[in-house]
């Protein structure tokens, strides 16, 4: 049996463990492991084991310890933190706050913000299912209790939790950096137009969606003053200031993604206790859930990594590779192909474990058909903030609902998120159509 085969087999292996819900981790590390012990075993002819052995365990061992000490993974960890700190320091809910005020006496407004509170979060936090529990909690219960309609009110919250995988900082895109080896800094700054042009499309639809049936988002009766607005505006300044540093300083050289990362968590943790609104309990609360987390992600990582170094191993990619161009197909028909996949996919898996188990195979398909990666990053990671809101399983979806309980069954989120992701696959067609929207900025640094 030669090494493709193994490949494709054990490729197969890893979508059945996940069928049956076997962990991601454990899916890539064991169906990995196992091919490259078979490999090994069968180079010579007849089934040797006792030749497998050390080579199996030196390539599983040494891509764990090389991914685990690489530089940029610093940044999840980090970035992770910030978002926890800048939750319990008050933070991120100013934004909305802030967003609340302006936009009350606009009818739907309270949607609006919640769109645009999402977004600050993100733009903070760097992860769309936090973004989507943490502001759910937040902005869900009380837009139904003004009245607005079920579908409105969850739908425009799991449908804003997506920006945390465009907007900067992104786990998403540190993790695609390291795997594709391009430059997360560009990566990061490719992001800010196609997420901000996501987060305008979403407002858009709440205003269309209320002037159509003004019945769905009652008036308030709430109407703040300049003052109050002012105020609120003035309260939201630490989001500005941590936005301004990832983002303008990666922008403007001043530091590497990782420095702004390490920065942006110490301005967090020193804005939190100047204000008073952090103490050391939340402190040591929120390191502890960012050990939890980033455990988790290097876990994936690591085994991704293994995954990766058995793929190459068995020579699938290149023959993937062969197979396309023999094919002769077109650039818009290999993004339409690779898109079809991704959609498929995010209906099922989460985007960490769609991309670890996808990357291996189209990274070599894209490279040679010459496409930029730093464009093609934007692409998947917009591909899979379109899964996390596709039915069956968009775990955006299924967050709200955990987070609403019985006031908003799983149909109806359902039927609020359709209007937004459609407005989510023009984004796409846009940026897959015009790739200057992502490399404007990081090629102008």
């Amino acid at each position: 049996m030669d090494g493709a085969t193994i490949g494709l087999i054990a490729f197969a292996a890893v979508l059945g463990m996940l069928a049956i819900r076997v962990p991601i981790a454990f899916a890539l590390a064991s169906a990995s492991t196992l091919g490259t012990f078979i490999i090994f075993a069968t180079r010579t002819g007849a089934f040797a084991p006792e030749r497998a052995v050390r080579p199996t365990t030196s390539m599983v061992f040494s891509n764990a310890f090389d991914l685990v000490h690489n530089y940029n993974l610093s940044m999840i960890p980090l970035f992770v933190a910030l978002g926890h700190v800048a939750y319990r320091a008050g933070i991120t809910t100013n934004i909305y706050e802030a967003a609340k005020v302006w936009l009350t006496r606009l009818r739907g407004g309270v949607a609006m913000a919640s769109i645009v509170g999402c977004g600050g979060f993100s733009a903070i936090t760097g992860s769309s299912i936090a973004c989507a529990s943490t502001m759910g909690r937040i902005c869900t219960p009380e837009m139904l209790r003004m009245g607005y309609d079920n579908r409105l009110a969850t739908a425009s919250v799991a449908a804003g939790g997506t920006l945390g995988s465009l907007i900067p900082p992104s786990v998403l895109f540190i993790i695609y950096g390291i795997f594709t080896e391009t430059s997360v800094s560009k990566l990061f700054l490719a992001g800010v137009l196609p997420g901000l042009l996501t987060l305008a499309g979403f407002v858009l639809v709440v205003a269309v969606w209320v002037h159509r049936d003004p019945s769905i988002a009652p008036d308030s009766g709430i109407h703040y003053s300049n003052k109050e607005r002012m105020q609120a505006a003035i309260k939201a300044w630490p989001a500005l200031l941590l936005f301004v540093v990832i983002v303008g300083g990666i922008y403007g050289g001043v530091f590497t993604a990782t420095e702004a990362a390490a920065v942006s968590v110490s301005l967090a943790v020193a804005v939190g206790f100047a204000q008073k609104t952090l103490n050391w309990s939340d402190l040591w609360d929120s390191l502890k859930e960012t050990c939890i987390q980033t455990a988790g992600i290097f876990i994936i990582a690591a085994s991704a990594k293994i995954f990766v170094a058995f793929i190459a191993l068995t020579g699938v990619a290149p023959k993937l590779v062969s197979f396309v161009s023999d094919a002769e197909l077109s650039v818009f028909a290999l993004m339409a192909a690779i898109a079809v996949i991704y959609l498929l996919l995010g209906m099922f898996l989460d985007p960490i474990g769609i991309m670890v188990l996808t990357l291996p195979l189209m990274v070599p398909l894209v490279e040679g058909y010459g496409l930029d990666l730093i464009w093609f990053g934007v692409v998947i990671i917009k591909l899979l903030e379109i899964g996390l809101i596709t039915p069956p399983v968009g775990l955006n979806v299924f967050v709200i609902a955990g987070v609403v309980g019985k006031d908003a069954p799983l149909d109806r989120i359902f039927a609020g998120i359709a209007r937004f992701l459609s407005v989510d696959l023009i984004v796409l067609l846009l940026i897959m159509a015009f790739p200057v929207i992502s490399l404007l900025i990081p090629t102008s640094m």
